[in-house]
């Protein structure tokens, strides 16, 4: 049970801010969908990666060129950034936003400009997440506000951020309390993701150590400086004593069914989604061998497949069928991979699985049989020092 969720309205000067006195929405002239962007140019895209970085190793986030019809890869830049384990762009695509996960007195928000052309990420500017270690970032479908999961914090922080892509200092922390079974990876709140509902009605975040799912609902169009996020309107949702919850995704059909994976249970849960309600209706194993290290989960674009990765004993990805009709899953194999499997992307055409192998510094491109879902190493490796996370994105 969550004993209490603050609220900080910070009020912070032009010189701590950066930002000005009004947010600019995205010109609707100029939006397009995902899939038109992502489809265009032959084939060829720009993978952005996260990495965890030290003096001998990653230095930042670097973007490759990604050919989706082949599975060729170059590279093209780097930019310096300590630790940015995740990262989101914005709908445009024209910035790109990662957390810096760097413990209590380094943890922070960084915005980066993103020539679509060259593939060059330019730093904008940066804010405190006030909550440590940020392991997951979202933002809205307008390009205004994003959050940040903060793991050792225990909370999600809020921050707008204007048409130049310049972050507002925040305007919301919700910190939680509780605990799970497991006493050391359960012994206080962890958030571990933070996601957007289809609809963009709600924002849905796991708790990994009170076994929690909350769910709050979102202003449409707060003002400047105003959170997004209705504090009063929390609600939780439990889920299986031990689970510890990790990450989740819906289903591209109008997000009828969520899929959620246990870090800590090893399995997958899969819960009908009805405006704003997950109703439980099948629990399934991901990982078999008890290793409790189960990472990353996705639906294929095509709404047939899904896979799961899990790490620390028999590194690899469970891959199931998905029953369209009901959500159902079934478990058709398992694909071992390189060690530590942590997060990974499937290309939009739905041909490539990239998975991101921290252990082994590179990134593996499987293939993906459309008619069984099976993977197939394609041994196009991706050698890159501690890659952690992959996002996708057009090249203009």
């Amino acid at each position: 049970m969550i004993n209490k969720i603050v609220t900080m309205l910070l009020i912070i000067t032009s010189l701590i801010s950066c930002i000005g006195n009004k947010s600019e929405r995205v010109d609707s002239d100029e939006d397009q969908t995902v899939e038109s962007i992502l489809q265009s140019n032959d084939g060829d895209m720009f993978m952005l990666i996260g990495t965890y970085t030290s003096e001998n190793g990653s230095k930042g986030i670097y973007v490759n060129k990604l050919n989706i019809l082949t599975g060729a890869s170059d590279s093209i830049s780097m930019v310096e950034m300590e630790n940015p384990s995740y990262l989101t762009l914005s709908p445009d695509m024209k910035f790109v936003y990662a957390v810096c996960e760097g413990g209590e007195k380094n943890s922070f928000v960084n915005s980066f400009s993103f020539d679509r052309e060259k593939g060059l990420l330019t730093p904008i500017n940066f804010q405190p997440t006030i909550g440590a270690d940020p392991c997951y970032i979202t933002i809205d479908s307008k390009g205004e506000n994003i959050h940040t999961a903060n793991y050792s914090g225990g909370s999600i922080t809020t921050f707008q951020v204007n048409s130049e892509g310049i972050i507002s200092a925040a305007n919301s922390v919700l910190f939680f309390e509780g605990n799970g079974p497991d006493s050391v990876r359960q012994s206080k709140s962890h958030l571990h993701s933070v996601m957007y509902s289809p609809d963009g009605k709600f924002i849905f975040a796991t708790d990994l150590g009170t076994d929690k799912l909350y769910r709050i609902s979102v202003l449409d169009s707060p003002f400047e400086g105003q959170p997004s996020l209705q504090q009063n309107s929390l609600k939780e949702f439990s889920l299986p004593s031990g689970t510890g919850p990790r990450h989740f995704d819906f289903h591209p059909d109008g997000g009828r069914f969520l899929y959620l994976l246990g870090e800590l249970s090893g399995e997958v849960l899969v819960f009908n989604y009805n405006n704003g309600t997950p109703d439980l209706v099948q629990t399934i194993a991901s990982d078999t061998t008890g290793a409790r290290g189960s990472a990353d989960i996705h639906v294929s674009p095509d709404g047939r497949f899904l896979y799961a990765s899990n790490r620390l004993n028999a590194d690899g990805i469970s891959i199931f069928s998905i029953n369209t009709d009901n959500g159902l899953l079934t478990k058709v194999g398992y694909q071992l991979t390189a060690k530590h499997p942590r997060n990974f992307v499937i290309t939009p055409n739905g041909k490539f699985l990239l998975l991101a192998s921290r252990d082994e510094n590179k990134i593996e491109v499987y293939e993906i049989n459309n008619e069984t879902g099976m993977l197939k190493n394609t041994n196009r490796n991706i050698y890159i020092s501690k890659p952690v996370c992959i996002k996708l994105s057009s090249i203009e």
